[in-house]
């Protein structure tokens, strides 16, 4: 398959697919351990991505003064409540 992966979202639907694919089963296993080897590649890829968009996320959070400042996102409980 190996074919070049353009973005998160074509790599996620080819994923996908893929997952469709080996449930339905009738695969041959040297046909069902490619697409695996492929959705492997693919999971790798969509991790490095999130992992990616992570970090460049950013929150506005007020500072002591009420004025609105950024500050890199932390993941974490404090980051889940509204502020």
């Amino acid at each position: 398959m190996d074919l070049e992966i353009k973005d998160f979202e074509s790599a996620l639907q080819s994923l996908e697919d893929i997952v469709q694919q080996l449930e339905s089963g009738g695969l041959t296993l040297d046909r069902a351990l490619e697409l695996f080897e492929e959705g492997t590649r693919l999971t790798r890829f969509c991790s490095a991505k999130l992992e990616e968009a992570e970090r460049k996320v950013e929150l506005l959070v007020k500072d002591a003064e009420g004025a609105w400042k950024e500050t890199p996102f932390l993941p974490g409980p404090e980051n889940t409540q509204d502020r």
